[in-house]
């Protein structure tokens, strides 16, 4: 453990410069043709083209607008989705693999198209994407993924160096890609929803649905939003529907710092295909670029000590620009489904009043656009030549059944794991600020001690399928390995599929569990 430093949630570039509108919870029971659930680009977008075909359009955010995944984005508006393609073509086919490309490129330029017709100033940038390798088995992954380009008729070139110091053995460019500001440009397009109509209801969380004539979505208040059509677009499905996305899906988390180089910074948006990956990306801050790099990935409740990564990234950021300060640091989770294309459409293959989009990966901001433009058309009855390749109830037995058995052994792993597990560390050895998995009267348990120096414990089982979570100390947080549930210091959920907090354990009398100093090793350990 390390002395204690007074710690602060990590918050992303894109909420520190920019002023959102609040909205108040949902005080009372309500009906809406469609109820939209989640505040990101995928609510927000489906909110505003559902409202612009004239109907009644509640959302939901159980938090605050664009504080999810769509506001702690890399913010890259890119078709340029790591080694997709040659993949794609593989397992579905060039016809599928084709029209995943141009389901992302119209998604870029429909957003385009927004920010020049409202007048968005949200910092668009058109710039080439380009993937880089460092290895030459990573230069062949790359000649692979070009020959892939040049059957789909994408847009783009090889190369081999970068207009910074760091060698590359590979480089593979995509043409007329974008970077933006997240928050600035969602901000926009929320006001334009509410303009038309649309009801935005904040600090109110969707927890049930009950399938009735109109269905009807239940809140944590109490209160009810009485529907025809409801969209999850809340990251995980906050409603599983007998849909098992639990078992269809994988969580990772990444982190991101933002940083005033030394060195010039370069144009384009970067992205490395080696270990450990690397973004990288410029972005306006304060009247100035800054780059802003991530990396690091690991599966939930699965990496090192985690304030390791932020670290790393500080080390590549100094060696390969220089650092003349650090402005931000925050990270984000992403969800993958089991062959890498999201799952955009109805919850099940018979339920046509209840459609999801999830698993968008890394590539949330052209896959949360094109799932509002394919559930509008569901909404709307209308067809699509996309439907078929996004559709959730779709099963590929390569790579679907291999990814569905190795990531369902994986969580039999860490449950076995976490269950048998022997824990030595006791509460008192905890600092101000620190947190970790403690022995608590013979069992295994979970421990914070905040600023004030008052203990905060918790049953470490997690409440959606029992796997035993573990703490994050970058974020504060207790993460499940096995789904990727996430739960505050004091248990509260922070993300699905779990929908119910960790069990606090009552400690009565403070007074048992002193604060034992690191410095003092004769102070006497009162193990209760």
């Amino acid at each position: 453990m390390t002395q204690y430093e007074h710690w602060t949630q990590p918050e992303p570039l894109w909420r520190e410069d920019t002023s959102l509108s609040s909205y108040e919870p949902l005080k009372e029971d309500t009906s809406a043709e469609v109820a939209v659930i989640g505040g990101g680009i995928t609510g927000i977008t489906t909110a505003y083209l559902l409202a612009k075909t004239g109907r009644k359009v509640v959302l939901l955010e159980e938090d605050r607008l664009i504080n999810g995944t769509s506001g702690h984005t890399t913010a890259k508006v890119t078709a340029q989705h790591g080694l997709i393609y040659h993949e794609l073509i593989k397992h579905f086919g060039e016809e599928q693999a084709s029209l995943y490309y141009q389901a992302q490129t119209k998604a870029l330029h429909t957003m385009k198209e927004w920010v020049d017709k409202y007048n968005i100033s949200c910092d668009w940038a058109q710039e080439d994407a380009c993937l880089f390798a460092t290895t030459r088995k990573g230069s062949l992954k790359l000649e692979k993924e070009y020959e892939a380009y040049e059957k789909l008729d994408i847009p783009g070139g090889t190369g081999h160096a970068l207009p910074f110091s760091l060698d590359a053995e590979k480089t593979l460019h995509m043409k007329d890609q974008a970077r933006f500001h997240p928050v600035k440009y969602l901000k926009a397009l929320a006001e334009e929803f509410v303009n038309l109509g649309g009801e935005i209801y904040e600090q109110t969380k969707a927890v049930d649905v009950t399938e009735k004539d109109r269905l009807e979505v239940k809140t944590g208040s109490g209160h009810t939003v009485s529907c025809e059509k409801l969209v999850s677009c809340s990251h995980f499905p906050f409603y599983d529907g007998k849909g098992l996305y639990f078992s269809r899906m994988y969580a990772e988390r990444s982190y991101v710092i933002a940083v005033e180089p030394e060195q010039e910074v370069p144009e384009g948006m970067y992205l490395s295909i080696d270990e450990p990956k690397r973004s990288i990306r410029t972005a306006d801050y304060d009247g100035k670029k800054v780059l802003i790099i991530g990396g690091e990935s690991h599966k939930t409740g699965q990496g090192v000590d985690t304030s390791f990564h932020y670290r790393a990234l500080e080390e590549f950021a100094a060696v390969t620009f220089g650092v003349r300060k650090k402005l931000f640091q925050w990270s984000a989770q992403d969800l993958t489904t089991l062959d890498k294309v999201p799952y955009i459409g109805p919850i099940t293959r018979r339920n046509d009043r209840i459609f999801i989009a999830t698993g968008f990966r890394k590539w949330g901001m052209t896959n949360g656009t094109l799932a509002a433009q394919l559930i509008t058309e569901y909404v709307c009855g209308e067809t699509s030549l996309f439907h078929d390749l996004f559709k959730p109830s779709r099963f590929k037995s390569d790579p679907s059944m291999k990814q569905f058995i190795s990531q369902n052994f994986d969580v039999a792993s860490h449950l076995v794991e976490g269950k048998v597990e022997l824990v030595e560390d006791t509460p008192n050895r905890l600092q101000k600020g620190e947190g970790m998995v403690v022995q608590w009267k013979g069992q295994r348990a979970g421990a914070f001690r905040d600023d004030d120096g008052q203990l905060h414990v918790v049953d470490t089982t997690c409440t959606h399928l029992g796997c035993e979570v573990e703490w994050n100390s970058a974020e504060h947080s207790w993460d499940c390995p096995c789904h990727g549930s996430r739960f505050s210091y004091d248990g509260s959920v922070m993300e699905g599929p779990a929908d119910q907090p960790l069990l606090k354990i009552a400690i009565d009398n403070q007074t048992e569990l002193p604060f034992q100093s690191l410095d003092d090793p004769d102070q006497p350990q009162d193990t209760p």
